[in-house]
């Protein structure tokens, strides 16, 4: 593919690497490191004037380090002449913070977004965002893509029952996600409403549906300190339910989370690789991965050729 550079951030190596092998590209030089002082320094080790440059940083790890190593890999790009800047985003940083539910809140979504365009970015590619509205967040063109059809897969391929299953939503919120998702398979789905005394804690959950002798599926866009799903499960088994199974996309897993899962009745929580997630594998083995890197390789692909996207919304690439 010519005219293209594809370079790595320090978040996610490994899927920056399959990504570049499913393109049959050599990741681009680049030396990112820290000063005594922990200022983010980026040395870019090739070319990059006339190039298309895609940057590949997850939103996971040190947060706030890996975003703003990102911020100054798209600013050295651009100011190295390349001809497009693509940051491609698996995991969204701060996607949570979309929207002002108190006063004095701060939409720290829109914040990111006004950065990523500062620096230079000419076009986000991204994966489940939170809330699809943040894509509004932004003046230039952002492709949310969607970990759903091989979400599918993995049901059709590692559930047995999975016709008799019920596909289950932890919040209204996921309602949608999980209602085309019940659509494509053919299967009911059933909601849980949550509410919430202070973030990251759940005070009672209701259940809305009928699971009772079936396989419950869970389906969330992201998991962080469990506490929802790992309540989700125990009041599926509580209502009847055969077995759970959990499936997020993005599995951040923070806090107390791993010892939760490991308590909560689960046949398996099955999470995308747009985190690192191989040390939390070896915490947990209800943990398993879905490799998502070659609708990530697909779309960039597909931009740089300027071929439509939309293909991979329905479809895993072969």
């Amino acid at each position: 593919m010519p005219n293209i550079v594809l370079f790595s951030g320090s978040s996610h190596h490994d899927l920056s690497q399959k990504v570049a092998d499913r393109l049959g590209l050599d990741l681009g030089k680049v030396i990112t490191k820290k000063f005594s002082n922990q200022e983010t320094c980026v040395e870019i080790g090739e070319s990059v004037r006339g190039e298309d440059v895609y940057i590949v940083q997850s939103g996971c790890g040190e947060i706030n380090d890996n975003l703003m190593e990102l911020l100054i890999m798209i600013n050295a790009c651009k100011i190295a002449s390349s001809s497009r800047v693509t940051a491609v985003i698996p995991c969204f940083p701060y996607a949570r913070q979309d929207k002002k539910d108190k006063s004095r809140a701060p939409i720290s979504a829109k914040l990111v977004a006004n950065m990523l365009s500062v620096a230079g970015a000419d076009h986000i590619i991204t994966m489940d965002l939170h809330a699809s509205q943040i894509q509004g967040f932004f003046d230039i063109a952002v492709d949310n893509l969607y970990a759903e059809p091989a979400v599918l897969q993995w049901i059709k391929e590692n559930i047995p029952e999975w016709k008799n299953g019920i596909i289950v939503s932890p919040d209204a919120g996921g309602a949608k996600r999980v209602t085309s998702i019940a659509d494509r398979l053919n299967v009911d789905f059933a909601l849980i409403h949550k509410e919430r005394k202070k973030a990251n804690e759940v005070d009672r959950m209701v259940l809305v549906g009928d699971v009772k002798d079936r396989v419950a599926i869970l389906v969330d866009d992201m998991a962080d300190t469990c506490g929802t799903i790992c309540h989700a499960a125990n009041k599926l088994i509580e209502a009847g339910a055969v077995k759970v199974y959990a499936i997020l996309t993005h599995g951040i897993f923070s806090g107390p989370a791993i010892s939760r899962i490991n308590q909560a009745p689960f046949e398996a929580v099955v999470v995308t690789n747009t985190i690192p997630q191989e040390e939390k594998m070896r915490a947990c083995p209800k943990i398993q991965v879905i490799d998502i890197s070659m609708i990530l390789a697909e779309a960039i692909r597909r931009t740089h050729n300027g071929e439509s996207v939309s293909y991979l919304f329905s479809h895993v690439p072969l």
